[in-house]
């Protein structure tokens, strides 16, 4: 018990006095997961359209493959990043491993199933006959996907922040494509992990405090925006 206080403590400590570690590793955090929320939307919303508005072949085994990718590890999307940054990967000419956008890379992976999966959920849980009905009033196709995404905004606000909360909790990919290099790579999850290792527990505990405050700071901004667009 005297650990969690002490970890209490020293979180108010680094947060009050503005430690410079600490807000270079939180504002860091929030840069790789934020930008690997973002890529991922746009990659996870686009499939989702094609998926859900159009019929083809091999559909069901799509959707199944999404379902799965939704709970894909970490560490096998690290695994397969690392070779493919790796200097004698298809890759490694980029140079770009153990650098923040292998990190956005590797955790744009892990989210795009996750929102892509949430995504198509609510496309299809919309009314059969909307479609229709919206093209029917003469709008274009383009005009009909923006109508569909509005009708489905607040499940797919929840994507957003499922694929959020998957990435900025994610330390297995970060370690293994970042390296946890000091003033570089080091995130709140890995910088965690490593004072964990070194038994500073009350550290670790700051920083697993301070992890938590920004994960639900930014949910809650985006649960503000989600429930501000529901009907009365």
């Amino acid at each position: 018990m005297d650990l969690i206080w002490e970890g209490l403590r020293k979180a108010l400590e680094l947060l009050l006095t503005l430690d410079p570690e600490v807000l270079r590793i939180t504002w860091l955090s929030l840069q790789v997961s934020g930008a690997a929320t973002l890529i991922s939307l746009a990659l996870g919303l686009t499939l989702a359209v094609a998926v859900a508005l159009n019929e083809f072949p091999g559909k069901r085994l799509v959707i199944a493959l999404l379902n799965t990718g939704m709970g894909l590890p970490p560490v096998v999307v690290g695994l397969f990043v690392t070779v493919l940054l790796w200097r004698n990967g298809p890759l490694g000419s980029l140079g770009i491993l153990y650098t923040p956008s292998a990190m956005i890379l590797a955790q744009a992976i892990i989210a795009s199933p996750i929102i892509a999966g949430i995504s198509l959920s609510a496309l299809q849980h919309l009314p059969p006959g909307l479609r229709l009905q919206i093209l029917a009033l003469g709008a274009s196709r383009p005009q009909m996907v923006w109508l569909l995404i509005k009708e489905a905004r607040l499940p797919l606000l929840a994507a957003v922040m499922a694929g959020f909360g998957g990435v900025i909790s994610e330390v297995g990919a970060s370690i293994m494509v970042g390296g946890n290099i000091k003033g570089q790579t080091r995130v709140l999850t890995t910088a965690t992990v490593m004072e964990t290792g070194k038994g500073n527990f009350d550290v670790a505990i700051a920083l697993s405090l301070i992890l938590l405050v920004l994960a639900f700071s930014v949910n809650a901004l985006l649960t503000h925006l989600q429930q501000r667009g529901r009907r009365p």
